[in-house]
């Protein structure tokens, strides 16, 4: 059985999901392939999967809930600010620590202007992560983790399990500029407006080629996948119990103010969440959160999404 399956949008987001072989349209894109079409928007699953998600998306036309097991071959951050040269700084920030954290050499991480606001980091899983139905939360909590060690904020929708990723080098629809690959040193040396320059044109770059299997990222993977199985352990005993649901001030907070954008794919989701401990029906749900959602930038789209998948971690105790 393969890992290797994910999918494939050419041109916006909400475009047709093709199944291809990840890691070879993802070699396409690094290597300027003329099949990988550079010069179009472009996304691929941020995860990888097995059969079953052929037969899912075979039988449904869609990817919308799937929720077999998943793997990735690389680790994503997504640091998105209205400030571009804030979030160079606070990306620099988390790269270096990443890489200090795990004993990397410079080469060892990728790095990407996103094309428009903010930047994306990719860790190679070297220490090898199985593939299970909660790896994308574990992923989750593991990049969140490293992240909020250097205070830095990221977007959380990144881990939903069939979340799309721009493709690297891919053309941004709105600005025209290319998800462009920085080395280390071009991430904490250049400015913002330099990189903007650099983006308006594709660059093929190497993959790297990290070796060992890297015992503390393996450490902290599985504290991750700890916290994870902790938490659904507990969801399930106050329902056993009978024990109330508790309405977090946190999810009063986002339906009052909203959140900032790099934090507000974690806060919707969190309070959707966190209703669904209560048994809240959908439309109230999206009645309460949808205003806040907009309100915080995120489409009308992404808005329903990340309630509704609050909603459905909750109802499948994996919050």
């Amino acid at each position: 059985m393969t890992d290797r399956l994910g999918y494939r949008i050419v041109g916006p987001c909400t475009g047709e999901r093709r199944l291809v072989d990840w890691p070879a349209a993802f070699a396409a894109y690094v290597s300027l392939d003329d099949r990988a079409e550079t010069h179009r928007e472009a996304y691929l699953s941020a995860f990888t999967f097995r059969d079953d998600f052929r037969l899912y998306l075979d039988a449904n036309r869609s990817t919308k809930g799937f929720d077999g097991p998943c793997t990735a071959e690389f680790i994503w951050w997504d640091i998105d600010r209205g400030d571009i040269e804030t979030a160079r700084r606070e990306t620099a920030r988390l790269a270096l620590h990443i890489g200090d954290r795990f004993g990397l050499a410079d080469a060892d991480l990728l790095i990407w202007f996103s094309g428009s606001k903010g930047f994306h980091i990719g860790l190679p899983t070297i220490w090898k992560p199985p593939p299970s139905m909660t790896f994308n939360r574990v992923a989750r909590r593991f990049a969140e983790g490293l992240a909020a060690a250097v205070g830095v904020a990221i977007d959380s929708g990144v881990y939903d399990k069939v979340r799309a990723f721009r493709c690297p080098n891919s053309r941004h629809g709105k600005t025209g500029l290319h998800k462009r690959a920085l080395s280390l040193d071009e991430l904490v040396g250049l400015s913002a407006e330099r990189i903007q320059r650099l983006a308006a044109s594709p660059q093929p770059f190497d993959l790297p080629t990290p070796t060992g299997d890297n015992g503390q990222a393996a450490v902290d993977w599985q504290a991750a996948a700890d916290g994870v199985n902790a938490e659904a352990v507990a969801v399930a005993d106050r329902r056993t119990s009978g024990q109330a649901a508790k309405l977090n001030r946190a999810t009063l907070a986002f339906i009052r103010d909203g959140a900032t954008p790099g934090d507000r794919h974690r806060a919707l989701f969190s309070a959707a969440a966190n209703l669904g401990e209560f048994g809240c029906p959908a439309d109230l749900a999206h009645e309460l959160l949808t205003a806040a959602g907009l309100d915080s930038g995120l489409s009308p789209s992404e808005t329903r999404r990340q309630i509704e998948c609050g909603l459905n971690h909750q109802h499948k105790g994996n919050i």
